[in-house]
C-alpha cells in the first residue's frame, strides 16, 4: 500500500489517481477470471481464451461478474457511463449528437472531477457524441470535456495504426468510404469500401482483392452490411497496431512528467503533473470490428476448435418483427463451418492481444503512482457492451439479449479497504455505477442532494453491503431497428418497443405519445419474454404463449412505468433547450420485481 500521507487532498479529502479502462465489444467470457468465477473453468462456453493480465488485475481487487450496460451500442452506452444516467433519464437513446446547451444536461463525470481538483485526460476512443452548442443552424464543434486528449482518429490520421476507415468528401459532400491498410514497410493500401454512386474503379477492386487475400479477411457477407470484417489478421505486427499506439500514447503522457513533449498524433502536449490527481480514461478499439489480431497472437489460436453456439431459424419465427429485422441485418448463421470457426477464433485472439496491452498500461500507471507515492484506483469495463458470436444467429450487439448487454467489471485499488483483493461479486451492477464510483473516490458524498441526478451506486457501497442488491437491470436503444427497452432479472428477461414510430425525438414530437407502448394493441408492443429458468440462452420467445401471456403483460406494465413514466426525458437535440419529462409513474423504478406468484408458470411445464 502506498503512503496515505502523500495522497492528494482537496478540503481534506483523499484523492487517488484514477485509471478508467474501456474495451470495445468485448464479451465477459473472454476473461479466464470471469469463467472460473462463474463456471469453475478457464474456458468460455465456446472454448479457449487467454487473459493473464486482466486476470491479475481481478486478483488484486473486485470482479463483478454480473455487470450490464445501459444500451447495447457504443455511443449511448458510453454516454450512460459519462452521465451516470439511464437513457430514459439522459435523453440519449442512440447515436444522436447531444449538446451542452440544453438545461436538461447535468455535469458529466470529467467535469465533476475537474471541479474536484483532478486533471482529466483521455487516450484512444471516446465515443460520446456530446457537442458544444453554438447556436441553432450553426456548426457545432465537439465538446472537449477532457483537458488532455490524444484521440484514436488523430492517431490514425497520423499513420499510427494498422487500419483506418473514413468518409471521403468531395465538393462538399460524402462520396463514399475509404478503407486504408498500413504495413510495416510504410506502404499504405487503400480503396473505396463503398461509394454512393456505386462506381468502383478497377484499381479499387484489384487492391481490395489483394488485401483480402493477404489478411485473410472474413466478411459477414450473409447479412445486409457485407463490409463488416469479423475475422482476419492485422497487416502490422504486435506493438504497431492502433491499440498499441493508444497504449504508447498513454505511457508517453505518464513518462513526460512536468514537461512538454511531441505526442504520437504530432501535437505538442504537456505530460502528467504529479502535483495534480489524475483522472485518465483509456479507450481501446479491440475487439471491435474489423477483428484483426496480429499474426503472433493469431498463431496462438490457430489450432483451437470452438463450439459454435446453438441456433435454429425456428427461434426467429417466434420473434416480433422488430427482432426479426435485427436478425436479418446481423445474421451470420449462413457462414460455413470453417468461417464460423475463424470468426470465433480471431475474436478471442484479438481479445488476448488486447489483454497484453492492458497489462502494459496498468504496469505503467502503477509505476507512475509508486514513483510519486500516490494512491490509485483502477476501474475496467470489459466491453462497452457485449457481442454475439452466433448466439441468436448474429454477430453483433444492438439487441436486448444477454450477449449484447452483459459484461464484466473489475475495480482494483492500492487502498484495499473498499475494494479488497480476490473478491468476486455476483449481484447486478450497471454502467451507471461508474460515475458515482469515481466521484466518491474523489472524496465527494454521492448521496448528497446535488448528485440526485445520478442513477447508479458507488461500487464501494455495493461491495460493503450498504446498497441493497438490485433485482433487475435496465436498458434501451433506439438504433438499427428503432426504439426498444429491456428489463432483466434472475429468472426472466423481457423487452418491448418503447416509442411509436422509428425515429428519435425531434421538435415535432418530443414527449408525444409517451404512453403508446403501454396502451397500443398488444401485437404492436412487439414483446419478447424469455424464461431463463428453462431457457438461459434466450432461444424461445414465450411472450405469446398462453402460459406466459399474463406474465408478459405484467412486464409490459412494469417496464413501461419505469422507462416511460418515471422521469423519462425526451430532448429535441436540434434545438438549444427543448425537452419534456414524463412522470406519470414516478417512483416505479424501485429495483424490485415482486412478480405475483400466480403469474409465474411452474417449472414442470
Amino acid at each position: 500500500m502506498l503512503l496515505a500521507t502523500n495522497v492528494f487532498a482537496q478540503k481534506g479529502k483523499k484523492q487517488p489517481n484514477i485509471l478508467w479502462i474501456i474495451t470495445d465489444d468485448q464479451r465477459a467470457d473472454a476473461l479466464v477470471c470471469h469463467n472460473k468465477a462463474v463456471w469453475g473453468q478457464e474456458e468460455s462456453p465456446l472454448g479457449y481464451v487467454s487473459s493473464p493480465n486482466i486476470d491479475a488485475l481481478a486478483e488484486e481487487g473486485v470482479l463483478f461478474t454480473n455487470a450490464y450496460c445501459q444500451s447495447p451500442g457504443c455511443a449511448p452506452s458510453r454516454a450512460s457511463m459519462h452521465t451516470g444516467k439511464y437513457p430514459h433519464h439522459s435523453g440519449i437513446y442512440g447515436f444522436e449528437y447531444w449538446h451542452n446547451g440544453s438545461k436538461s444536461v447535468d455535469p458529466i463525470t470529467p467535469e465533476v472531477m475537474i471541479a474536484q481538483g483532478y486533471h482529466t485526460s483521455r487516450f484512444g476512443k471516446l465515443g460520446v457524441r456530446m457537442y458544444d452548442w453554438q447556436g441553432e443552424g450553426k456548426r457545432r464543434g465537439p465538446m472537449n470535456f477532457y483537458q488532455t486528449v490524444v484521440d484514436k482518429k488523430d492517431l490514425q490520421k497520423a499513420g499510427k495504426t494498422d487500419q483506418f476507415g473514413y468518409a471521403k468528401w468531395e465538393k462538399g459532400g460524402v462520396v463514399g468510404s475509404i478503407e486504408e491498410w498500413h504495413y510495416p514497410d510504410g506502404t499504405v493500401k487503400s480503396y473505396y469500401r463503398d461509394r454512393k454512386d456505386g462506381q468502383y474503379t478497377k484499381a479499387d477492386t484489384l487492391i481490395k482483392e489483394v488485401v483480402n487475400q493477404e489478411l485473410d479477411l472474413l466478411y459477414a457477407y450473409t447479412r445486409e452490411n457485407s463490409s463488416l470484417i469479423i475475422g482476419g489478421v492485422s497487416p502490422q505486427p504486435a506493438g504497431q497496431t492502433q491499440d498499441a499506439y493508444i497504449t504508447e500514447a498513454f505511457k508517453n503522457y505518464l513518462s513526460n512528467t512536468n514537461q512538454t513533449y511531441l505526442a504520437l498524433d504530432g501535437k505538442e502536449r504537456n505530460g502528467a503533473n504529479p502535483s495534480e490527481p489524475q483522472f485518465i480514461h483509456l479507450g481501446y478499439h479491440f475487439p471491435h470490428t474489423p477483428v484483426l489480431p496480429p499474426q503472433s497472437y493469431r498463431d496462438q489460436f490457430k489450432d483451437k476448435v470452438y463450439k459454435v453456439p446453438d441456433f435454429s431459424k425456428a427461434e426467429v419465427a417466434k420473434l416480433p418483427k422488430q427482432l426479426q429485422d435485427l436478425y436479418k441485418k446481423m445474421k451470420v448463421d449462413e457462414l460455413t463451418d470453417e468461417e464460423k470457426q475463424q470468426m470465433i477464433r480471431d475474436y478471442y485472439a484479438f481479445c488476448a492481444y488486447g489483454d497484453a496491452l492492458v497489462g502494459e498500461a496498468i504496469a505503467a500507471f502503477k509505476a507512475y503512482c509508486k514513483k510519486h507515492q500516490q494512491e490509485y484506483l483502477i476501474l475496467m469495463a470489459c466491453g462497452d457492451h457485449g457481442w454475439h458470436l452466433g448466439e441468436q444467429g448474429i454477430s453483433s450487439k444492438f439487441a436486448p439479449y444477454h450477449h449484447s448487454n452483459h459484461t464484466a467489471v473489475i475495480v482494483s485499488a492500492s487502498d484495499q479497504s473498499k475494494f479488497p483483493a480476490n473478491t468476486v461479486k455476483d449481484q447486478y451492477v450497471e454502467f451507471v455505477d461508474f460515475a458515482p464510483t469515481f466521484i466518491a473516490a474523489a472524496g465527494e458524498n454521492v448521496n448528497a442532494k446535488k448528485y440526485n441526478y445520478l442513477d447508479g451506486y458507488d461500487l464501494a457501497e455495493v461491495v460493503n453491503g450498504k446498497k441493497a442488491p438490485r433485482e433487475y437491470v435496465l436498458g434501451e436503444l433506439n438504433q438499427v431497428i428503432g426504439d426498444r427497452a429491456y428489463i432483466r432479472g434472475k429468472d426472466f428477461s423481457f423487452s418491448m418497443r418503447a416509442r411509436k414510430g422509428w425515429k428519435k425525438p425531434s421538435a415535432k414530437d418530443v414527449g408525444a405519445a409517451t404512453k403508446w407502448p403501454m396502451n397500443c394493441k398488444r401485437e404492436q408492443a412487439e414483446m419478447a419474454l424469455y424464461d431463463l429458468r428453462l431457457d438461459p440462452k434466450e432461444q424461445n420467445n414465450v411472450a405469446d404463449d398462453p402460459q406466459y401471456r399474463a406474465l408478459a403483460d405484467w412486464f409490459r406494465t412494469k417496464l413501461g412505468n419505469i422507462v416511460l413514466g418515471d422521469g423519462r426525458l425526451e430532448v429535441a437535440w436540434e434545438k438549444e433547450n427543448l425537452w419534456k419529462v414524463s412522470n406519470f409513474a414516478k417512483g416505479a423504478d424501485d429495483k424490485k420485481l415482486e412478480i405475483p406468484e400466480k403469474l409465474i408458470p411452474a417449472l414442470d411445464l
